[in-house]
């Protein structure tokens, strides 16, 4: 397994709880649209294992295009020991990434794309719309739908309703009015979905898009093979 230290090269404050910390790219480290990596703090493998505390399972918000690797994450008042000391990190330290994949490229079957995602899961789909944007192929058109009880919606500057585009961002506050416009959006019956959040908001939505004749394959999630029978499965457990 090959660990990149690289330097954080940018700190950019997204909302009051939000940050996204840009890193140097290392010269042979790529990556596909929708990736995760591995992001850990100084001092992870210190010992002969791994602190397993100090490592976190996190999205690429940005493109190898950027030439930056994007880390965007919530980081509230009460938080874990991970977030309390990346908050106080600062330009020019030094993280670790390892063990980069992706299970959410954006998929060009000539169909729409539906992107569901909760407060700062909209991170993952950033640079799906970003490859959408600078190449639209096979692919007729994206709706991204984001739900944040907090109101302090993210990256407006990119997710923003764009008809020449054929792309359309819509957030919204509430269970409610998101759940509405789930089953709305799952009316298109050959459409593929996307969803990025926490287990409990995975489950939800595959429950209401199979309750309204999405097929499984149509669902797509940042999960692991393994992982993504269970989500899927026909009794919708998690």
């Amino acid at each position: 397994m090959q660990i990149y230290w690289t330097k954080i090269n940018k700190i950019i404050e997204e909302t009051p709880e939000v940050k996204t910390y840009l890193l140097d790219r290392p010269q042979d480290f790529t990556w596909e649209e929708g990736a995760h990596t591995h992001f850990a703090l100084e001092g992870f493998n210190a010992d002969d294992k791994p602190n397993r505390s100090l490592i976190r399972h996190m999205s690429i918000s940005t493109l190898p295009s950027e030439n930056s690797i994007g880390i965007t994450t919530r980081i509230k008042e009460q938080c874990s020991e991970f977030k309390s000391i990346l908050r106080n990190l600062e330009v020019g330290n030094e993280v670790a990434i390892f063990k980069t994949y992706s299970n959410v490229p954006l998929k060009r079957e000539n169909k729409n794309v539906y992107l569901l995602s909760s407060g700062v899961g909209l991170a993952t789909f950033r640079p799906l719309v970003l490859d959408y944007f600078e190449r639209a192929d096979n692919v007729n058109q994206i709706h991204s739908l984001n739900i944040d009880a907090s109101k302090d919606f993210l990256f407006t500057n990119i997710f923003k309703s764009a008809a020449d585009k054929k792309f359309v961002a819509q957030f919204v506050d509430n269970r409610k009015d998101y759940y509405e416009e789930v089953k709305h959006l799952a009316e298109d019956k050959t459409g593929l979905f996307y969803i990025v959040g926490s287990d409990e908001f995975l489950a939800q939505n595959i429950e209401v898009l199979r309750e309204q004749g999405i097929k499984p394959e149509q669902i797509m999630l940042d999960k692991h093979e393994e992982q993504l029978s269970k989500f899927l499965s026909s009794n919708l457990s998690v």
